[in-house]
């Protein structure tokens, strides 16, 4: 591990003691990951390929075990926004060879309401997912859509000559933050609502996943670095908080299995502000980490193993939101562990799929009288099925069974790259694997 990265002023004091969290330790056993092979060890990278990636490769497999199954990583975790994957049956999730599921805390608070995943028995029982859940905390979609951003937040462009409370052109501020919480209007109808650590904690609790995320304050890259720091201590502050109010809803939730809680880190672009998020989650008794977030492309390699650099080795590292070729690989080899994204089925709804030679759009005339699955030697449902031309059809005639079927075929691609690369680094194969996908993908 490099030595550590001076902080700035700000974050010259020490770190308060963490709290007495009684019952928490003994049910965390619950919940475990252990290492496999590490990519160092397996795949013997070049002085130049270390050179190149900037510092020492720390991608591993590992293994995590939670209340309703394993996940063996690196992993790819399929994004189900409201108890679903858009346009897929729950029942298809296994078939494209997902092992978990992830869901949105802020969507599934204002519908249905928590309460009615907790009677429904959890996430899982609720959607007729038998295999590992996430949750993240909702503390994006609040930022995001609260600053009117809608999906998505700029993290292009490192320009921080704005304000600090910038919201999208022609949009009104929906989300207020204070250092208890926030305030934020719902998207759907402009309802008042209330999030602070502990309310996204009950709320998480009652949704039932497996593992949640505590927590915390999404800043952009367009954000001043003074109002970073202010925020990295904020999101300190309410990582506290969160561990507080899980182990008291963990001791008094009886009988429910157990749900791990992982930090988040933020820090956007600043290597001395991610370390130090770091360096102080790390040290609280959290069962693993996301890694969240401003994230340029061109430097997502970087901060990620600035921060597993700093992290825990023994838990695991969940990375958000990323699902492009290059990203992953990128993440693999720099020590994520799981990941997610939308993108598979977003992109799938405007009929663009895709295949080892790049994403194609299937909506072009061409694939018209194409007779041909999405991917020759596919072994997903849609590609042993159906064709292009059927598909196009679908698309054209705005039949909602196009999103469906591009959908299961775009997920089995993401998720068995990721398997496969997983099984490259067991093999000893990883840098020949990941050179010839991106080479072909990106041809």
């Amino acid at each position: 591990m490099p030595a550590s990265v001076p902080v700035s002023a700000p974050f010259s004091s020490p770190a308060p003691a963490l709290p007495e969290l009684p019952g928490l330790s003994a049910r965390q056993s619950e919940f475990s990951f252990t290492v496999g092979t590490r990519l160092t060890e397996a795949c013997s990278p070049s002085d130049a390929q270390v050179d190149a990636n900037g510092g020492a490769f720390l991608g591993r497999t590992g293994t995590i075990t939670t209340p309703h199954g394993t996940i063996q990583t690196p992993a790819f975790i399929a994004v189900g926004t409201k108890a679903t994957v858009k346009a897929v049956l729950p029942e298809s999730i296994a078939g494209f060879g997902a092992q978990a599921v992830l869901a949105n805390a802020y969507h599934l608070y204002l519908q249905p309401g928590p309460e009615i995943l907790d009677a429904a028995g959890g996430l899982g029982a609720f959607m007729n997912w038998p295999g590992p859940t996430f949750t993240d905390s909702g503390g994006f979609q609040v930022m995001s859509l609260g600053s009117g951003f809608k999906k998505v937040i700029d993290m292009k462009n490192v320009d921080s000559s704005g304000p600090d409370d910038a919201v999208a052109p022609g949009k009104e501020r929906l989300a207020h933050i204070d250092d208890d919480g926030v305030w934020f209007k719902s998207h759907l109808n402009g309802d008042r609502h209330r999030f602070s650590p502990e309310i996204s904690m009950r709320v998480q609790h009652q949704i039932g996943a497996d593992i949640m995320f505590a927590f915390d304050e999404l800043t952009t890259l367009q954000n001043s670095r003074a109002y970073q720091e202010e925020s990295l201590e904020r999101t300190r502050l309410w990582a506290l908080r969160c561990l507080a109010e899980h182990a008291s809803l963990t001791t008094s939730r009886v009988g429910k299995p157990y749900q791990a809680l992982f930090g988040v880190i933020q820090g956007a672009q600043y290597e001395d502000l991610r370390r130090k998020a770091c360096q102080d989650l790390g040290a609280m008794p959290f069962d693993g980490y996301g890694i969240g977030g401003a994230l340029e492309k061109e430097n997502l390699g970087t901060i990620v193993r600035w921060c597993n650099e700093e992290l825990p080795e023994d838990k695991p590292r969940h990375l958000l939101g990323i699902s492009e070729p290059d990203d992953i690989f990128t993440a693999i080899e720099n020590g994520a562990d799981t990941f997610d994204c939308v993108s598979p089925t977003r992109v799938a709804r405007n009929s663009a799929f895709y295949t080892p030679f790049g994403r194609f759009n299937l909506s072009g005339a061409r694939y018209k009288t194409d007779f041909g699955p999405l991917q020759d030697g596919c072994d997903c449902y849609t590609c042993v099925n159906y064709s292009r031309a059927y598909i196009h059809h679908l698309f054209k005639a705005k039949e909602m069974l196009s999103a469906t079927l591009i959908s299961i075929h775009n997920e089995r691609f993401v998720v068995k790259m990721v398997d496969d690369a997983r099984l490259a680094i067991e093999s000893g194969d990883f840098f020949e694997f990941k050179a010839e996908t991106l080479g072909r993908y990106y041809s």
